[in-house]
């Protein structure tokens, strides 16, 4: 079983969005919170980014946020958890990859896309193994599904692919699908996957 103790989660930063995004983002912050599972993110006030965040700090729990200097400029920095402001979107990933032992993908922008491709590409080449979760809340990573199946079916890429993450349908399975994922491997173990 995977020892999950600081979880990455890729979210949008947009609060515009049908409520059920907003409630799952609240749900998940609180769980963190209840379950001693640090969150780390990236580092925003607003969106589901800050939902998420406000309920795990509101439950007693650890948030460690990640953010680029101009977006921190914009004043869009949480100040309630800890806070590491850095100089590159590249940088906010790469910390939020080390700081992490799992990952999951709410929904989101193309931002939170960006992320979960370059995660689940990562996975693919050996640079790590830990465990990501597509979070389809409300069906809504349907499309970037089946974006994923039409790349295999046009020979982009091998069905084995699909062994690079899973697939959640809400928040309330997220935790107890990485709970039941097999202890990742060293990273030299994951490079020859």
């Amino acid at each position: 079983m995977a020892r999950v103790t600081s979880l990455c989660v890729y979210c949008g930063s947009s609060s515009n969005v049908d409520p059920v995004h907003r409630e799952a983002a609240r749900r998940l912050g609180e769980e963190l919170a209840r379950r001693d599972i640090r969150l780390v993110y990236g580092g925003g006030r607003v969106g589901l980014m800050g939902i998420c965040a406000d309920a795990a700090l509101a439950g007693g729990g650890r948030v460690l946020g990640i953010i680029p200097q101009h977006l921190d400029a914009a004043e869009v920095g949480h100040r309630g958890g800890e806070l590491r402001i850095v100089s590159s979107m590249h940088e906010r990933k790469q910390m939020m990859f080390e700081e992490s032992d799992a990952f999951a993908i709410l929904p989101g922008g193309i931002g939170t896309m960006d992320e979960a491709f370059e995660i689940i590409t990562w996975r693919q080449l050996g640079l790590h193994d830990k465990p990501v979760v597509v979070v389809n809340e409300a069906g809504y990573w349907n499309p970037f599904l089946s974006l994923l199946d039409h790349i295999i079916e046009s020979g982009f890429a091998r069905p084995t692919i699909r062994r690079l993450y899973s697939v959640v349908e809400g928040v309330g399975a997220l935790l107890p699908e990485l709970l039941a994922e097999p202890e990742p491997k060293t990273r030299a173990q994951a490079a020859k996957m």
